[in-house]
């Protein structure tokens, strides 16, 4: 096995458990030689986790590879700690051939040790002995000399060289616990370098767990509420609480009510702990100097706790503004937005936020980090993270600055969350996948529960986890009931809806005397009455969340034209338009957009026309079934079949941020009706 196979090996087996090291937290290396192929002779390198990372699922080209004779080098230039940020630009000095991902801040930490194998990791047990009180005692009594303990120092290059230093002058030790941050351990080998990481951090879970107090969080204030309630309260807050979260800019929501977090929101300790904020540099970046804490109990009413988070929110918005103030220089960068990534609801649970799905997910699992870290500071000692001066430099550093400019740009439906009904099939199939390209979060809706889990599986393909990116929801639009509960799902997955396409349907073709009662209530049903429920439940949460949104009802062209055997269908697709029009009028107010698409027949891919609808179709005009397609593009201005896809694209073209001063409008996707045109 190569040097970097043994690598990634180590990386994906430490990274996988989440006792280890956080998401994307931490980073491992290793050195060795390979030939030089300029000169033919040997040289020494190293491989290490480049910036942004993450060790569970690291490949070989997220590795930065750096020549150890001029990292090493580095020591001759070095300016002193007042200006090490300018050696992260000299990183760039050391790269072998193309030099592999960019290096990041911890480089130094890896190269200048003199081992191996190095592992950087900030392991929930580890932390909570950095930030413990007593942080440099706990660490001779738990590990004698094996383990070294090393003062708080923000990352950089001078942390590179103290712990070089330490190895060196303890030669006896596996590694050493940093201040308020992590650990650090390293070894001959890549087996061994791992061991000692797990030595170190298997022993203080050991040791807190025989010797911490049982209760470090307090007696018990508030009592959780039981499952279904404790779901309804979340959904019925989520949209107000992401409105407030997206002051500043748009957020996607996560909710969380694991047992960690539904024990701490309960405990008499946890208002003082959360104050503290978090320590671990990962930590607080992604989870903000400290959360939003409602101080209402579960009891409370609905309207008093809104009341409340209303009023909190204001004063955290007004505080977070304070700490820029207090510790900001000229250089510092502009401040970010003031609202909240963590919000703590007692007897519910916790509310994250982010830019995408991930982000917002990520910095709830980083919270749950942050509280066993302080579970098991206090079962020792007293929870002491690193002081709030500390955390401004960090979470204000150019270096971070720089990151986040290295960011790519949003694409256009970034944030928003969309709830697209008959998504299993057909135009909703294509619309869900049109919206999940373009960034959006997107809630498959369908009654064929199966046929939209296939759908949301393959949205989801390519990321981390397919439901970060869309979910599937079994709904039957003419059930109201079934609809609340959608998107209450819908809710509890992302904070919120953003965009609604009113797309499910079906038809019916009969003449007028052969129209039963039953035909034309089952239409209706269908696309009139299940849009208007639909549209209805979207836009109580968009009020709440009071972010605008986008309602797209997919039309139809048979609600200008009057064509034969159609009744029942056309005259619901008819309703479907109107509805347009008066949404429209009634909730602009709101900054919520209606806007209308007009199809053609869709034949290829469509749902309606596979169900027997095709074939009525075409003998209405005389031609065959699969000659159905043909037969209405040729009698279209421009000659062309209407597909999925083109009518994906129009719902994209209302939402996609071009046409924000556009409202009640009719699009028609017929490839050139005549006698559908709008007059």
């Amino acid at each position: 096995m190569s040097i970097v196979d043994d690598l990634l090996k180590r990386c994906h087996e430490l990274g996988s458990d989440p006792r280890n090291t956080n998401y994307a937290g931490g980073n491992a290396s290793a050195k060795g030689v390979q030939p030089d192929p300029v000169t033919g002779g040997d040289v020494e390198l190293m491989w290490v986790k480049g910036s942004g990372g993450d060790l569970g699922t690291l490949k070989e080209p997220g590795l930065a590879v750096l020549r150890l004779d001029r990292l090493r080098s580095l020591v001759n230039v070095y300016p002193g700690v007042e200006r090490e940020d300018e050696m992260v630009a000299a990183f760039d000095h050391c790269g072998f051939g193309k030099g592999g991902a960019a290096p990041s801040i911890d480089t130094a930490m890896h190269g200048l040790v003199d081992a191996a194998h190095v592992d950087h990791l900030h392991p929930d047990s580890g932390i909570a002995i950095a930030t413990a009180a007593d942080g440099e005692e706990l660490t001779r009594r738990i590990f004698g000399d094996r383990v070294v303990w090393v003062p708080w120092r923000r990352p950089g290059f001078q942390l590179g060289l103290d712990i070089a230093a330490i190895k060196k002058d303890n030669p006896q030790a596996i590694g050493c616990v940093l201040g308020g941050h992590g650990i650090t351990a390293w070894g001959d080998t890549s087996e061994e370098c791992q061991a000692n990481s797990l030595d170190i951090i298997r022993t203080a879970e050991a040791y807190i767990a025989e010797h911490g107090r049982p209760d470090p969080f307090g007696a018990v204030i508030h009592e959780t509420l039981p499952e279904t309630e404790r779901h309804e309260r979340a959904a019925a807050l989520f949209p107000l609480i992401r409105g407030l979260a997206s002051t500043d800019r748009p957020q996607v929501g996560h909710y969380t009510d694991s047992p960690e977090v539904l024990d701490f929101v309960a405990r008499a300790e946890h208002p003082r702990l959360a104050a503290l904020g978090t320590s671990c540099p990962d930590h607080f970046l992604r989870t903000k100097v400290r959360p939003l804490v409602l101080d209402l109990p579960p009891a409370a009413s609905l309207d008093d706790v809104k009341a409340r988070l209303r009023e909190l929110h204001e004063a955290y918005r007004e505080e977070y503004r304070a700490y820029y103030e207090r510790y900001a220089t000229e250089d510092s960068p502009a401040m970010r937005g003031a609202d909240p990534a963590i919000v703590l609801v007692p007897g519910v649970g916790m509310f994250s936020f982010g830019k995408d799905k991930q982000t917002a997910r990520v910095a709830g699992e980083f919270y749950v980090n942050a509280i066993n870290v302080m579970r098991g500071a206090e079962a020792l000692s007293t929870y002491a993270p690193i002081a709030e001066s500390e955390k401004f430099r960090i979470e204000y550093w150019e270096l971070e600055e720089a990151k986040l400019r290295r960011m790519p740009k949003p694409k256009p439906l970034a944030t928003r969350v969309a709830f697209v009904t008959g998504g299993g099939s057909g135009i909703g199939a294509a619309t869900a996948r049109r919206l999940a390209a373009e960034g959006a979060c997107v809630v498959v809706a369908d009654r064929d529960a199966a046929a939209a889990e296939k759908v949301a599986v393959e949205l989801g393909a390519s990321a981390l986890r397919a439901s970060d990116v869309a979910i599937a929801v079994a709904a039957d639009v003419t059930d109201e009931a079934a609809i609340a509960a959608a998107l209450r799902e819908a809710v509890l997955a992302f904070g919120g809806v953003d965009l609604v396409v009113n797309n499910a349907g079906l038809s019916l073709s009969k003449p007028l005397l052969e129209t039963t009662v039953a035909d034309w209530d089952l239409q209706h049903d269908v696309m009139a009455r299940g849009s208007f429920l639909v549209s209805r439940e979207a836009a109580r949460i968009m009020i709440e969340q009071a972010l605008g949104g986008d309602i797209v009802y997919i039309a139809s062209k048979n609600a200008i034209f009057a064509g034969p055997n159609n009744i029942a269908y056309s005259a619901a697709k008819a309703d479907q338009a109107h509805q347009v029009r008066l949404l429209a009028a009634e909730l602009g107010e709101h900054g919520i957009r209606v806007n209308g698409i007009n199809p053609d027949g869709v034949v290829r891919g469509s749902g309606i026309f596979a169900g027997g609808w095709g074939a009525k179709r075409a003998a209405v005009y005389g031609v065959p079934e699969e000659k159905l397609g043909e037969y209405y593009a040729q009698r279209t201005l421009l000659k062309r079949e209407v597909l999925p896809e083109h009518v994906a694209n129009a719902v994209f073209a209302l939402t996609g941020g071009d046409l924000t001063h556009t409202t009640g409008l009719h699009v028609p996707v017929d490839a050139g009706v005549a006698a559908a045109f709008l007059r």
